[in-house]
């Protein structure tokens, strides 16, 4: 079982900000295109975090053309570029799931000062 941990906290990625529930965050995405590699980044508010060490996984919401878009990303991805946090979001709760059913002003987060 050590073996498997030490394997594990190698892969841990320590470059990334400290996430949280209720942040405005922008992710970086590599997307592979043929022989070709771009850049595709994704906003969306963190709505949800899974799991903990090499598992852990985050997902962002955001509302695209009318149309809520939920992705799920494993943190220590390597095709993760970078992370940037826009607003920190002031929440209560650990799982941000009620956003889904709210549109317009009520689907917005406080912004912690």
């Amino acid at each position: 079982m050590d073996l498997v941990k030490q394997i594990g906290s190698e892969q841990i990625r320590t470059d990334l900000p400290q996430l949280n529930i209720g942040d405005t965050v922008r992710v970086y995405v590599k997307v592979k295109e043929g022989n070709r590699e771009r850049l595709q980044m994704f906003e969306g508010i963190i709505i949800q975090k899974k799991h903990g060490g090499i598992n852990e996984t985050f997902t962002v919401r955001r509302v695209s053309y009318g149309v809520g878009v939920e992705r799920t990303f494993p943190v220590n991805s390597p095709s993760i570029d970078r992370i940037e946090i826009t607003r920190r979001g002031k929440v209560r709760r650990a799982k941000l799931y009620y956003l889904r059913e709210r549109v317009g002003k009520s689907a917005k987060v406080k912004q912690k000062l």
